[in-house]
């Protein structure tokens, strides 16, 4: 088997093993049950077909699981790909306290900006005017939900993943810790 079957095989194995846990929860540990429905919610009972709350039932336990499911198929592609990955992992350093001050001065601009004079990202921009920062060195701690360093050539990546419509707030930290890194 080639490296693109076995990252085929690995993320199809996944996505099985996740649908899996789901259909035995939705099916066998926790079935939608019209009488305790209709006894919990009687109005939303008597207004809504039992169909529409079976099929919600169904996407809050399908939604939740596969939140987790983006990590572990980074995870299984990075093995494959960099033979090195790790989740949850977390990098130590230290950044000017005039850096830091220039961070949470470029997310508050962003974030408050007024809708006439909306603020748009310019990374470059940014990075540059944070690099420029300097000042007494603090120490920083980030935590990435995907951190890789390839066996071969050594090579370091790190990510945070986000689901494809993330709050607001999660962009800011998640930003906060792109610029601290």
């Amino acid at each position: 088997m080639n490296k693109q079957q076995r990252i085929s095989k690995a993320i199809k194995d996944v996505v099985s093993e996740m649908m899996d846990r789901v259909m035995e929860r939705v099916l066998i540990t926790d079935p939608f049950i019209k009488e305790s429905h209709h006894s919990k919610k009687p109005l939303y009972a008597a207004l809504v077909p039992d169909e529409i709350f079976k099929g919600s039932h169904f996407e809050r336990r399908f939604v939740t699981p596969f939140g987790n499911v983006w990590e572990k198929l980074a995870q299984v592609v990075a093995l494959e790909a960099h033979g090195n990955c790790q989740m949850g992992h977390t990098i130590n350093g230290t950044i000017g306290e005039e850096s830091l001050r220039r961070i949470q001065e470029i997310l508050n601009t962003l974030e408050h900006s007024k809708k006439e004079e909306k603020i748009k990202p310019n990374w470059d921009k940014e990075l540059k005017y944070i690099k420029a920062g300097g000042g007494e060195l603090i120490p920083v701690t980030v935590v990435c939900d995907i951190f890789i360093q390839n066996k071969k050539d050594g090579t370091r990546y790190a990510f945070e993943l986000k689901a494809p419509l993330p709050n607001s707030d999660q962009t800011k930290v998640s930003k906060e810790n792109y610029l601290n890194s």
